[in-house]
């Protein structure tokens, strides 16, 4: 007589997804972190947000419009590193990847202008608390949604990063690859774009003008003019003397 219980059928195929999905997840880590190795040697071609950008720009335009130009590090002068890091990420040289105050802060703000937006029937407007780094890791591998699961994936990516590759090697592949205005992307495309010169040729100024466009390139691509751009510009020149370069 035999007194086993039968399996039922619903729960070993759960179980069976289960691994699947596990072992998914494990091979996706693996493929990213293999990326991130390569980049210690390989300049990455293209980025996720660039490929997204592209490909609705073309179909906007039925025209692909893409300016990209990549200059090593050792072209850079000092000072569109000091400005972009004095704009974006002002403790570049010495935080692990992420700025957990700042997220708390950004977090915390963010709901408050969702609350305010809710009661007047209103877009909120989302500031960010995230580090160069983190922002490279979420153009090169994730898409633009707000969810729980791509923040996650951010981090883990921003912490694979700062122990994969240097900083220098970070900040040279986000400065070739951020945005800076409808289909261009990197310093030295954006340089040209707006100053009709070489990064190379740049002067601290025009750097810092650069690093303020950085946050909503295309808001202000169409608003060269804004008294704003200057007044920050400003700003972030008096602060770049003080920024420690990685």
């Amino acid at each position: 007589m035999n007194l086993k219980s039968p399996r039922h059928p619903f729960i070993s195929a759960g179980i069976r997804w289960l691994i699947l999905l596990s072992l998914c997840a494990v091979g996706l880590q693996v493929f990213f972190i293999a990326r991130i190795v390569m980049m210690r040697y390989v300049d990455p071609a293209s980025t996720a947000f660039q490929r997204s950008e592209v490909w609705g720009i073309s179909h906007r335009h039925n025209d692909l419009k893409w300016s990209q130009r990549w200059v090593s590090m050792s072209k850079f002068p000092n000072h569109i590193q000091r400005a972009v890091i004095a704009s974006e990420d002002d403790v570049f040289a010495s935080h692990t990847g992420v700025q957990w105050e700042a997220l708390e802060r950004a977090w915390n703000k963010n709901a408050r202008a969702q609350a305010r937006a809710q009661v007047k029937n209103q877009t909120p407007k989302v500031v960010g608390g995230s580090t160069i780094t983190q922002q490279l890791a979420k153009n090169l591998f994730l898409s633009g949604e707000r969810t729980f699961f791509r923040k996650t994936q951010e981090l883990i990516l921003t912490l694979v990063l700062e122990q994969c590759l240097s900083k220098q090697r970070i900040l040279e592949i986000y400065l070739n690859s951020v945005e800076w205005g409808e289909g261009v992307f990197g310093v030295e495309a954006a340089s040209r774009h707006y100053f009709g010169r070489s990064v190379a040729q740049l002067s601290a100024w025009q750097a810092a003008r650069l690093a303020v466009m950085l946050p909503r390139p295309k808001y202000y691509e169409k608003l060269s003019r804004s008294p704003y751009l200057n007044e920050r510009a400003t700003v972030i020149l008096a602060r770049m003397p003080m920024v420690t370069l990685p």
